[in-house]
C-alpha cells in the first residue's frame, strides 16, 4: 500500500477590536473573538491545507489560498476543498488526521464533534478518521494565555 504523510501547522492571535466571528474547523464560535488575518483565519483548516500539501510533495497552500483570498474567499473551507482537489488529482484519500490544539480559550471539547461533522464530508473520509485534542499548556505560550489559537495536524494519505 503506498501512503504519504504530512505535518501541518498554523497560528493566528485574536483581534483586540471589531466584530470578526471565531471559527475553527469551520465552526462559527459565539463569545469568542476571531482572528488576526485577511480569511476567517481558521487555524485547523490552514494547518489541514498545509499537512495534505506537504504530504502531497506540494509548495505550502498559501500559493492559492493568498489569491482566493484577494479574489474576496475568506472561508477556509474553500481552500481545504483546493487541497482535496490535489489530493484527488494524485489518487490519495485520507488514511487518517490527527489534530492538536493549544489555546485557552475557546474550549475545544464542547466543539469537537461539531468540528468533525463540519470536516469529514469536505475531507470525504470517516468522523472516525479525524481525531482532536486539546491543551492550554499550562498557559506557558500566548496561546495558552488566551492571546491566540495554534493548531498542528498530522495527515496520512493511502493511495486508492
Amino acid at each position: 500500500m503506498n501512503f504519504k504523510v504530512g505535518i501541518g501547522q498554523d497560528s493566528h492571535p485574536f483581534v483586540k477590536d471589531g466584530d470578526k466571528k471565531c471559527v475553527l474547523g469551520g465552526v462559527k464560535i459565539d463569545n469568542v473573538p476571531g482572528f488576526v488575518g485577511n480569511s476567517d483565519g481558521d487555524v485547523i483548516i490552514h494547518a489541514l491545507c498545509a499537512g495534505i500539501e506537504q504530504a502531497l510533495g506540494r509548495k505550502n497552500f498559501s500559493t492559492y489560498s493568498d489569491n482566493m483570498c484577494k479574489e474576496g474567499i475568506t472561508d477556509s473551507k474553500e481552500y481545504l476543498k483546493v487541497a482535496v482537489s490535489h489530493m484527488k488529482e494524485k489518487s490519495y484519500t485520507i488514511n487518517n488526521i490527527g489534530i492538536s490544539v493549544e489555546c485557552k480559550t475557546p474550549k475545544i471539547l464542547p466543539i469537537e464533534d461539531e468540528i468533525k461533522q463540519n470536516l469529514a464530508p469536505i475531507l470525504e473520509t470517516q468522523i472516525e478518521n479525524i481525531g482532536i485534542n486539546a491543551t492550554t499548556g499550562e498557559s506557558m505560550t500566548a496561546f495558552g494565555r488566551g492571546e491566540g489559537v495554534q493548531a498542528f495536524v498530522i495527515v496520512s494519505l493511502i493511495k486508492e
